[in-house]
Parts: structure tokens; C-alpha cells; sequence
């Protein structure tokens, strides 16, 4: 597999969060998260977070007729788009929106899997200033489901993760799947008794975990930004996390790991 703008196919390669206000959903993460912001090549409804000086994930704002919650939601790098969204045909997954033209030689599209848990996948080169490795990426991401060999299968299968080219290690530990390359943890697949349900907590879903110095720090500035915690901070073998919810909905994991 040849890299695409430094990141291997099958790879995750950026984050994206989807928010009725730009203008709200950058005050928010500026104060919980330290990010700062700039332009992107994608119109003015599109901005990319910093932190340190290095891009971290993408914000857009919802176009006015779509009444939805704001969600984060991941991208694995591909070589073929129309191939992935035929993969995830066959694998009983959804393509939702696209693949769709982003420029010269560039697609991506919106799917989701055969629990409906959504996810993005991005073909070509990428954009400029998007993170070329591990440092620009967020710490990691997790994927909560019903079952999680079963959703391990299904993006194995789809991205490759298993192919002796794939580079990626997957391995069972403490109840959990973890995709791994080169040492570092890519994404982790935890099942468990998940049950069908409005409230998004206990839906399938992809999560992003961003890493802060100090998870109590992290709730108190989300609360007093408007908002609100899902999961109270709690320790894990790694460090201390907590699900925050932002005023628009949007659901992400602050991890000292």
C-alpha cells in the first residue's frame, strides 16, 4: 500500500465534527480544548483546528436545511473510492452520502456499518495542512457496538486491516479490539450489551477521544461553555477519560491516555 498524503490506506486519517453554528461550535472547543482556527480550501462554512500550530480535525457547518444534531465523525484513508463503497455494499453497510469531488483527484464519502455506527472515507491526496502522521492525529478512536469481532470483520474487510500489505496489527484484549500499527493504537472496537435506543449514548458509534492534560479541567470548562458530560470522568488502564457533550450535541471523549 503506497501512502496518501502520508497516510496508508485503511488508515484513519481525519476527524470532522458537523455543527448547526460554526461560529458556536469554535468558541466551545476553543475553550474546552485550547484549539485555535483557520481557513480551509472548502468554503467559508469550513474550518480547521489547530492545537499547538498542528491541524487536528475539521469543522463544517450543517447546511440550514439539515435539522440534526452536530456528530463527529472519523475518515479512513482509501485508494479507490467506488471500490470501498462497493465493499461496504457487499458487507451489508450503507453508503449514505457520495463519494463526492473534493477538488483535483480528490473524493470522499459518508457510510455507515451494518450496525449503523457512520463513518467517512477519503480518497487522493490530502488537503493542505491536514495531519501527515501520528502527532497531528487525535489520540485515538473507538468504535461502540453490539459486537465487536463482528464489527472488527467488517472494517477489516473494508479497509484492509488484516492484509498482509495492511501493516496493522488487531489484537483482543480486556473485552476489547484493538487495531494497532507500528505499536501505536489506531482505533479500539468495544462490544458490549448495547441496546437499541433514541438517546445516542447507547447507540453504535464511532468516538473521538482527544487528549488533555487534566480531565476534571476538561468537564469544568465544558460545563461552564454550555456543556454538558455524558459519562462522568472514570480511570482505565491508560489514564482517565470522560464523554463531554457540546451545546449542539455533539458527543467526544476528553482522555489523559
Amino acid at each position: 500500500m503506497k501512502p496518501i498524503g502520508h497516510v496508508r490506506p485503511g488508515f484513519p486519517c481525519w476527524v470532522s465534527l458537523a455543527a448547526p453554528s460554526l461560529r458556536a461550535a469554535q468558541e466551545f472547543y476553543t475553550a474546552v480544548l485550547g484549539w485555535t482556527w483557520r481557513p480551509t480550501g472548502l468554503g467559508e462554512e469550513f474550518r480547521t483546528a489547530l492545537f499547538g500550530g498542528a491541524p487536528v480535525a475539521g469543522v463544517g457547518a450543517l447546511a440550514s436545511s439539515l435539522r440534526s444534531a452536530a456528530a463527529w465523525t472519523p475518515f479512513f484513508a482509501v485508494e479507490d473510492a467506488d471500490a470501498t463503497a462497493a465493499r461496504i455494499h457487499e458487507r451489508g453497510g450503507t453508503v449514505g452520502v457520495g463519494p463526492l469531488p473534493f477538488g483535483p483527484g480528490r473524493r470522499a464519502a459518508l457510510a455507515a456499518d451494518r450496525d449503523g455506527a457512520v463513518f467517512g472515507f477519503w480518497a487522493g491526496e490530502a488537503l493542505p495542512g491536514w495531519p501527515s502522521g501520528p502527532d497531528g492525529a487525535p489520540a485515538w478512536l473507538e468504535l461502540r457496538t453490539r459486537d465487536a469481532f463482528a464489527a472488527a470483520l467488517f472494517y477489516g474487510e473494508v479497509f484492509g486491516w488484516a492484509s498482509p500489505a495492511g501493516n496493522c496489527s488487531i489484537e483482543y484484549e480486556n473485552d476489547e479490539v484493538i487495531v494497532r500499527e507500528a505499536g501505536r493504537k489506531l482505533a479500539v472496537v468495544h462490544g458490549g450489551a448495547v441496546e437499541q435506543a433514541p438517546d445516542p449514548e447507547v447507540r453504535p458509534r464511532w468516538y473521538v477521544h482527544f487528549r488533555v492534560p487534566d480531565v476534571t479541567a476538561a468537564v469544568a470548562a465544558a460545563r461552564a461553555a454550555g456543556g454538558t458530560v455524558a459519562l462522568a470522568p472514570t480511570a482505565s488502564p491508560t489514564g482517565r477519560q470522560a464523554i463531554l457533550r457540546d451545546p449542539d450535541g455533539g458527543l467526544f471523549t476528553v482522555t489523559t491516555a
